[in-house]
């Protein structure tokens, strides 16, 4: 089968978690010999993934361009994944007009409108409101399309009750770790406390900014000669403000290699207070052994019923308590990491999920007919009357000529 993936920006692994995910559903079908091509508007960077290296075709696309049309109708690729709601919204429509056979497949990443619900939550107070702007446009987005992927089982849930994805149409996909039996830097060769995280990802610089603020002075009191590394792509306009070698707070930008980095700390801490979808950084942390001490929002989708290992807390008192306790406690620390193993081999196997998508893939398409009659709300969605997104796109282009 030809699947195409049509991405929002090139794919950085090494940098963002959405990266990682674009190369584990690349790697899932190639696994089962489908043929694999991604295409994108974004410009190239210097970090991006080298998908022709893995035998991915490659092409340059551009939105509100009906060039677009005929040259996916020449590619003729029997499953097009979108990367995110907004691609969808940009060349869903063309893919229908010109590939009406092909299975439509959205990978939300995480849940937009739930960070952004969360966001809004953490500025303003009030209830959770799930039903914003975010929401129109991504749940639309998600009855459009013929299967959206989610990597976190709560928003799997979320999405049925709240908002009547029917379950045939959304499947869990989560992230997934192939790991050894490693044998992992010991605590007596590790120090100090660390970050990571895509800093044009807004949840990582409140989070950065939060616990310098409010949680890493807590912890420097306790432990005046420990510091605090914090890193992360796309960060130098942030260097002014998280740079304090003063108070332990070093900035210290991209990092290479986040695995060969990580694995030199003792502790590593995710204090996020927002966001959504599973936490790449925690990954990091499980595949490097690095005990993690996070909040509600950082763990959440990823220990499911197990324990966690140590104390799971948005109180800035209690996450730096807890950090000190890591810190300090070498058989406590060998517990945290232990259960950080149990977590990902238990919940995360390579070799559970990574066959999954190819199951999930023939599944959707066996049903993709039916499915596409008897979901009414998708139809509706993509009547002419509704779709103010190809009209906008149709005037811009028009206005360009």
């Amino acid at each position: 089968m030809h699947c195409l993936i049509i991405g929002k920006v090139w794919p950085e692994p090494d940098s963002t978690a959405a990266g990682r995910r674009i190369l584990d559903i690349v790697q899932a079908f190639q696994a089962v010999g489908h043929k694999v091509s991604f295409a994108t508007a974004a410009r190239q960077t210097e970090h991006c993934l080298d998908l022709e290296a893995l035998d991915v075709s490659v092409y340059a696309v551009q939105p509100n361009n009906s060039d677009f049309d005929s040259w996916i109708a020449a590619l003729e690729p029997e499953l097009v994944l979108f990367d995110r709601f907004m691609i969808e919204e940009q060349f869903g429509w063309r893919v229908e007009k010109a590939c009406p056979t092909a299975l439509r497949v959205l990978d939300t990443s995480d849940l937009h409108c739930l960070r952004e619900a969360r966001r809004v939550r953490l500025k303003s107070g009030g209830e959770l409101n799930l039903y914003n702007d975010v929401a129109l446009r991504e749940v639309a987005a998600i009855h459009r399309s013929d299967l959206t992927l989610m990597i976190a089982d709560y928003e799997v849930e979320l999405l049925i009750a709240e908002f009547g994805i029917p379950e045939r149409q959304v499947a869990y996909l989560p992230f997934w770790l192939e790991l050894d039996e490693a044998e992992f830097k010991p605590f007596e060769s590790r120090q100090d406390f660390m970050m990571i995280g895509s800093f044009m990802h807004p949840p990582n610089v409140d989070a950065a900014r939060w616990f310098k603020q409010a949680i890493w002075p807590l912890i420097r009191e306790e432990l005046p000669q420990a510091e605090f590394h914090c890193y992360g792509a796309y960060g130098d306009r942030y260097k002014t403000e998280f740079h304090d070698p003063g108070n332990g707070f070093i900035y210290k930008g991209r990092a290479d290699d986040a695995l060969l980095t990580m694995q030199n700390y003792r502790v590593n801490c995710v204090p996020l207070r927002y966001g959504a979808g599973l936490k790449g950084k925690v990954f990091d942390g499980f595949q490097t052994g690095t005990p993690t001490v996070t909040t509600p929002v950082g763990a959440e989708g990823i220990n499911g019923n197990e324990a966690w290992g140590c104390t799971i807390s948005d109180d800035p008192e209690t996450f730096a308590r807890t950090a000190v306790e890591l810190y300090t406690n070498a058989e406590g620390w060998a517990k945290v990491q232990a259960q950080g193993q149990h977590i990902a081999r238990k919940r995360f196997s390579a070799n559970k999920w990574l066959p999954r998508l190819p199951q999930v893939i023939e599944t959707a398409l066996a049903q993709m007919n039916e499915n596409r009659k008897r979901h009414f709300t998708g139809r509706m969605l993509r009547h002419h009357q509704h779709r103010s997104t190809e009209y906008m796109s149709r005037w811009i282009e028009a206005k360009n000529r």
